[in-house]
């Protein structure tokens, strides 16, 4: 589990094929912390590190053709730079929301509007995610925790702060730039445990009705 606080900007070195892998290097300092076979969320997609050894300098990561397919990481290459964030340690503080690295969909970039020092940016969304998406709610772009400041019929905006800016790849971002998009998981367990007693309800409802008409 991670939480959206990146740690780092990693920098991809390099990206090859292995028969249906893609193997994917990225260098980052915290590399030389990382054991191998942890979970490293890149760009909010939690994937397994393999690690030549202690104080490596770089991350060699694996993606199946399941990731690439779910996620925008088949389209980053060398040089490009990935958010990086390491699984939370249980009793440490949850700065950001749970963050799964799980990813529910791949959006992108509409528009941004700079401001002084802080900037407005709206994202677009697949139709399917936006009922788990509310005003002052949170998700998880790119791997970053971020709270929506306003609901679109076909997307959602947030606010970034200074900080975001410059330590994460949003600062980066421009319009048409793919980014990966996770919803918060407990809207969609809240969804799935009520579905039964809504169906219910409505079945209901229609039988009342059908019942006063005779």
């Amino acid at each position: 589990m991670f939480t959206g606080i990146v740690e780092e900007v990693g920098e991809v070195v390099d990206l090859r094929t292995d028969g249906d892998v893609v193997v994917l290097t990225v260098r980052a300092a915290l590399a030389a912390d990382v054991g191998h076979g942890e979970s490293v969320a890149v760009n909010g997609c939690c994937l397994t590190a393999v690690v030549d050894g202690p104080g490596a300098a770089t991350l060699t990561l694996e993606l199946v053709p399941e990731t690439l397919k779910r996620t925008s990481l088949g389209a980053v290459g060398p040089g490009s730079g990935v958010n990086l964030e390491r699984a939370v340690r249980a009793g440490g503080r949850l700065d950001g929301h749970i963050v799964q690295g799980h990813v529910d969909g791949v959006g992108s970039v509409v528009s941004r509007t700079p401001g002084e020092r802080s900037d407005e940016v709206r994202f677009s969304l697949p139709a399917e995610l936006a009922r788990y998406v509310v005003e002052k709610g949170s998700i998880a772009v790119d791997g970053v925790s971020l709270t929506v400041a306003a609901e679109y019929p076909d997307g959602f905006g947030v606010a970034l702060i200074p900080t975001t800016l410059a330590d994460t790849t949003l600062g980066a971002r421009t319009p048409g730039d793919p980014v990966n998009l996770e919803v918060d998981v407990i809207a969609k367990y809240v969804e799935r445990m009520t579905a039964g007693y809504l169906r219910g309800a409505s079945a209901g409802s229609d039988a009342g009705q059908e019942g006063v008409a005779r």
